[in-house]
């Protein structure tokens, strides 16, 4: 969803700044922004994109082998699944039946939503990010058949789970498991479970799904990241371009750092050969100049075959981007396609690698000599 906000925004400056256009030259940058969320809003709330998707859904939506074998492995587990989305059930049930029957069947067999012996819990009509963070919303219960709303659950919708006695939630979940809206703590007391890291939710928003899931409840979340595979393929075939780049890098630091040890002997008095020393520093600091220009060459050549403006997603120049510092940071995993989780079995325990700060990287290479002496260095030839 934020690539199309970010599109139409780029559109719209690029006809503001390049193109003869009253309408835009008279409003902000701002006000640009405020009017394109206004309008991509408006299209989601008033169905007129999934309407489309819903008409052609083989047009907009991609079967994918792997996920209906997943979903019954991890119910044959014991693994409760829940689905958990803003569409509304009319949206839902479409989309599902198509990735169920991986065709667009007809209206009777649609009516009788084989996909849902897949899930344990279906909430439709969420509201997320509301969903994870507003505890007054309301639930109700959907009735599949006639695509009603026909029982409304306040926020003490929870204790009414509660009160059916110690297999409540089971109970609770035989009159029917598909419901609209609610909150977290609905969710929660229907899967039986009071901790937040028991639930691995996994999702396609940075913001609404991953950021509020595992900041606010503390769930363990799986970044949905489809250009990972593609960044991962361009990433491999250009490691002998990284390999230059890096080799590039580490001669200007060790070409730093030798001129930085003979500026020192100059700066103590520079001995017999400060004049050798001096033109030392002239010929080091044109081969540093000689080097950077290959290095920008060769980083261009690198960054443009991800993307020729932007580059790498998860890289700013050499530094992390702000997307590479969310996902690391709030999600969990994060992967290409949900079906992934199927590659490994459910008792698979996925840990954190060890993170280093620059002086342990700068100690953990072999060829970095470590001393504790204060004597000056000697210089090698």
């Amino acid at each position: 969803f934020q690539f199309v906000d970010a599109h139409l925004f780029a559109s719209l400056i690029k006809m503001k700044d390049e193109d003869d256009n009253e309408f835009l030259d008279m409003k902000t940058y701002e006000e640009i922004y405020g009017h394109m969320r206004e309008c991509v809003d408006l299209c989601h709330r008033d169905g007129v994109i999934k309407d489309e998707v819903a008409l052609h859904p083989e047009k907009y939506i991609i079967p994918d082998d792997n996920l209906i074998p997943m979903l019954e492995g991890f119910r044959e587990s014991g693994v409760k699944v829940f689905l958990l989305t803003n569409s509304y059930w009319e949206y839902t049930s479409v989309a599902m039946n198509y990735l169920y029957h991986q065709a667009n069947v007809d209206t009777e067999l649609k009516k009788k939503n084989e996909w849902l012996k897949l899930f344990d819990l279906v909430i439709v009509g969420s509201c997320k990010p509301a969903f994870l963070i507003d505890p007054y919303l309301n639930l109700f219960r959907v009735n599949p058949e006639n695509e009603r709303i026909f029982v409304k659950y306040g926020n003490n919708g929870v204790y009414e789970i509660k009160a059916l006695g110690d297999n409540g939630a089971e109970t609770f979940l035989e009159r029917g498991k598909v419901f609209q809206g609610g909150n977290w703590q609905h969710l929660m007391a229907m899967l039986k479970t009071e901790a937040g890291e028991e639930i691995l939710y996994v999702g396609d928003h940075l913001y609404s799904d991953v950021l509020r899931s595992k900041r606010t409840l503390g769930w363990r979340s799986t970044f949905i990241m489809p250009e990972l595979e593609d960044e991962m393929r361009k990433y491999h075939e250009q490691l002998p371009v990284l390999d230059q780049i890096m080799e590039l890098r580490k001669l200007r630091d060790e070409l730093s750092t030798y001129g930085n040890s003979i500026s020192c002997i100059i700066n103590k008095g520079g001995g017999d050969d400060e004049e050798d020393n001096a033109e030392k520093l002239k010929n080091m600091e044109e081969d540093d100049l000689k080097i950077k220009q290959a290095l920008t060459q060769t980083a261009e050549k690198y960054h443009a075959a991800f993307h020729p403006k932007w580059g790498q997603m998860f890289l700013a120049g050499y530094q992390d981007s702000r997307l590479a510092y969310f996902v690391e940071n709030y999600a969990c995993l994060y992967t290409a396609k949900a079906t992934n989780l199927g590659l490994s079995s459910i008792n698979h325990t996925y840990r954190t690698s060890g993170e280093m700060l620059p002086h342990d990287k700068l100690l953990a290479t072999n060829d970095t000599l470590f001393s504790t002496d204060d004597d000056s260095l000697d210089i090698d030839e």
